[in-house]
């Protein structure tokens, strides 16, 4: 019954986000919005952050009853993810201007727990395809430990600031995230892998009801600790069902949305302040062309569909 854990997730967070969001309040943990970002976001400024931490609090029903493989694993690397995206939330609001942590130390920071969760892994080949990095029917793309390795920690830091950088509009990166989900936990099911099968249909389900507060106008943001532990779970995921190469295609709109960023930052600096993009990341770009945030949030999300239904027909 694929259905008990996504309404399971979504339970979790329906109920857990009518807790949370009062006790954000009382604690004035506030979104600040960036002084840089379009002009119709200063209103954002206020709205209550860290709502994130429900997207951990959803994954705890893969640790109770009968344990799966790397449930602990799979469970360390999301809340760790959470954690430092947590210190950069507090961090922003404690000090404000969003003066969080510094993107190089969010980097690394990712880069040792992808290293940590990966090496966690190197031991079995009994519940996961190791070091295969795709894979569609009999045919099957792997790598050399060290490639997959080196890979991997590259698709969880990749994949955690993709979806950081994609959490900029109200339900944007929420929404997002749903489909290559659902292509993933049917690759699980495919595979065998129940672990990260349970985990990526809470997280559908999760996702669907932070909607109910995330959806335009937004009562309550993910800040980094959602897209960070969002992040990490989207790649753990994919590495657990051998489909690590599957990311780029089937995660179409945050590879897009990081593109953009290493695009625009690269030309301004090689053409001394010329532009690609009115502003980045894309979904900015899109913003500045007049359509409503809803709209683009809602063709984004569309966009996500098809590449994940594209993803879904190439491992059938």
């Amino acid at each position: 019954m694929l259905i008990v854990p996504v309404a399971l997730g979504f339970a979790i967070v329906a109920v857990g986000g009518a807790v949370l969001l009062p006790m954000l309040r009382r604690l004035r943990l506030h979104q600040r919005a960036y002084e840089d970002a379009p002009q119709t976001h200063q209103v954002k400024s206020g709205t209550p952050t860290m709502g994130g931490v429900l997207f951990v609090l959803a994954l705890v029903p893969v640790l109770i009853g009968h344990r799966s493989p790397f449930a602990w694993e799979l469970f360390g690397v999301v809340a760790a993810c959470a954690g430092v995206g947590a210190i950069d939330d507090l961090l922003g609001v404690l000090r404000g201007k969003n003066a969080g942590l510094r993107a190089r130390t969010k980097f690394l920071a990712t880069a040792l727990i992808a290293v940590i969760f990966l090496r966690a892994l190197a031991g079995s080949y009994d519940f996961y395809p190791r070091e295969v990095l795709f894979h569609a029917g009999a045919f099957v793309v792997s790598a050399p430990y060290w490639a997959w390795l080196v890979l991997g920690i590259l698709a969880i830091t990749g994949t955690i600031h993709a979806v950081n950088l994609t959490d900029g509009l109200d339900g944007l990166a929420t929404g997002t995230i749903v489909p290559p989900l659902l292509v993933l936990a049917g690759v699980g099911v495919q595979t065998l892998v129940p672990g990260a099968t349970q985990a990526a249909l809470l997280t559908v389900g999760a996702a669907l009801a932070f909607l109910i507060y995330n959806r335009h106008p937004a009562k309550l943001m993910m800040g980094d600790t959602g897209s960070l532990a969002l992040g990490a779970l989207l790649a753990a995921v994919a590495i657990l069902t051998g489909e690590m190469l599957l990311l780029l295609l089937i995660g179409g709109v945050f590879v897009a949305e990081a593109l953009s960023v290493m695009l625009q930052v690269s030309y301004f600096k090689l053409t001394q302040g010329k532009r690609i993009f009115r502003m980045s990341p894309l979904h900015h770009h899109f913003e500045l062309t007049g359509l409503p945030e809803t709209a683009v949030t809602q063709r984004f999300w569309l966009a996500s569909i098809v590449l994940a239904a594209v993803g879904a027909l190439v491992v059938r």
